[in-house]
């Protein structure tokens, strides 16, 4: 896949980047702000991205999210603070909750995966806080 990393965390992103390519992704591009975030967007096309929600500019992170979404690119959060994506999760899959582990990220990221080629009746990792829409549409509990 091509992925976009949206962290003002230069060390946390470089680790991101770091464990996604050893799992075979391209990495297009990082941002540390909502602007870097829209224009890799629009230049590069992401399949897929994974979306912090406090960066450089302030918690602009859910507007980049609902950006993403409208142009049809799945993303997740990543964040330290679960109580601050909105009730609707701004359309993204889900959220990996700071600090994450390597074995808990490489779960999510092989849902995440299946989920983007269209398999949607897998067991979602706990490493992987579902939004509502997925937990209910793929994993057949509503």
């Amino acid at each position: 896949m091509n992925i976009l990393i949206v962290e003002d965390e230069a060390l946390l992103a470089l680790e991101l980047e770091s464990e996604l390519e050893a799992a075979g992704h391209r990495i297009v591009g990082q941002a540390m702000s909502s602007t870097e975030a829209r224009a890799l967007t629009d230049e590069h096309r992401p399949d897929f991205a994974f979306m912090d929600i406090h960066l450089l500019d302030g918690p602009t992170g859910i507007d980049v999210g609902r950006y993403l979404s409208a142009k049809g690119i799945s993303y997740v959060f990543v964040t330290g603070n679960l109580k601050r994506i909105p009730a609707d999760f701004a359309g993204a899959i889900g959220a990996i909750e700071k600090p994450y582990t390597m074995n808990g990220l490489e779960n999510a990221l092989s849902y995440i995966e299946r989920f983007i080629r269209g398999e949607r009746r897998n067991v979602i990792p706990p490493s992987l806080v579902p939004a509502p829409w997925l937990e209910q549409r793929f994993t057949g509990t509503g």
